[in-house]
């Protein structure tokens, strides 16, 4: 997010698709639309449209960095399985 314009922040939202019914998606976004729930913590600022929100409630993201690369990791309580992946999830 450094190299994105100033006040950006990173849109999470979930969709139908995927491997197991659900998908995650990412996006980087000048502003939050008006419906959108605004979470910000240590300087990072996340938007999750309130469609998503239900999906994600009591979620966890980290953003990890290891020997296959760099992604998004949810640690989702409402997933109950997800794919191998971990990009798509059912509920």
């Amino acid at each position: 997010m450094r190299s994105e314009a100033e006040g950006s922040l990173l849109r999470i939202s979930v969709s139908g698709g995927g491997c197991s019914g659900f998908q995650y998606a990412f996006d980087v976004v000048a502003e939050p639309s008006p419906d959108d729930l605004v979470i910000e913590h240590d300087g990072a600022r996340v938007a999750v449209d309130d469609v998503s929100l239900p999906f994600l409630q009591g979620s966890r993201l980290d953003f990890v960095d290891d020997l296959i690369g760099q992604s998004f990791r949810f640690d989702n309580p409402n997933a109950t399985s997800s794919c191998g992946c971990g990009t798509s999830f059912s509920v």
